[in-house]
């Protein structure tokens, strides 16, 4: 067993010829999200000021809205070039501590209550009763007084509990580009790296 086990790690060792991959991958998934989230708090300027200070209570709303949108779309930008990834993930990691703390942490953990099994570190299982509950309400109403099979044809009605998992998954991603960087051959880093490394 610890034979073949030895025999499978040299192959997989072979794939660091294309390393990169994987920090590849990872910044095409969030850089949309990124984009489209910085976006969206610097074109609905006026009522994401609004949010930021009369229901999540942060300081300076006006001030902290343009940075967080800023951070976000054009850390986006970069990290779907492969531009300065390290130092663009550590205001985007910043960005997905803040929101944890002041938007998502009275809601628990789980981003969606779609189950009872739960993470052992869930510390708001009373709201995924609440929303099992409301979920089995909802559907009641809407089979008795609506269209339920239009209404669930493009899929099943959930309820967005709102907790930190996708704040920290982001933040979990990001930590990762910050250690390994973009990635080698499919980043704008790796070539500026090299080109610099060729002239020394």
């Amino acid at each position: 067993m610890t034979s073949l086990y030895y025999r499978l790690s040299r192959y997989f060792s072979k794939t660091q010829a294309v390393d990169g991959i994987a920090p590849l991958l990872l910044r095409l998934y969030l850089a949309p999200i990124f984009i489209i989230a910085g976006y969206g708090k610097l074109t609905a300027f006026d009522s994401t000021v609004y949010y930021f200070g009369e229901y999540l209570n942060i300081p300076f709303p006006a001030l902290m809205v343009t940075l967080a949108g800023v951070t976000e779309f054009v850390g986006g930008i970069l990290l779907l070039m492969g531009l300065a990834v390290r130092f663009v993930s550590i205001p985007l990691m910043i960005t997905m501590a803040v929101a944890a703390v002041t938007a998502h942490w009275e809601f628990g953990w789980h981003a969606l209550p779609e189950s009872t099994l739960t993470m052992p570190w869930e510390w708001r299982t009373d709201l995924i009763n609440e929303a099992s509950e409301r979920k089995d309400m909802i559907r009641h109403l809407l089979q008795k007084h609506g269209n339920y099979e239009w209404l669930t044809g493009a899929g099943t009605i959930t309820i967005l509990k709102n907790g930190v998992e996708f704040a920290a998954t982001y933040f979990i991603m990001l930590s990762v580009l910050f250690f390994s960087g973009g990635g080698r051959y499919v980043g704008l880093d790796y070539w500026i790296s090299q080109y610099y490394q060729g002239k020394s």
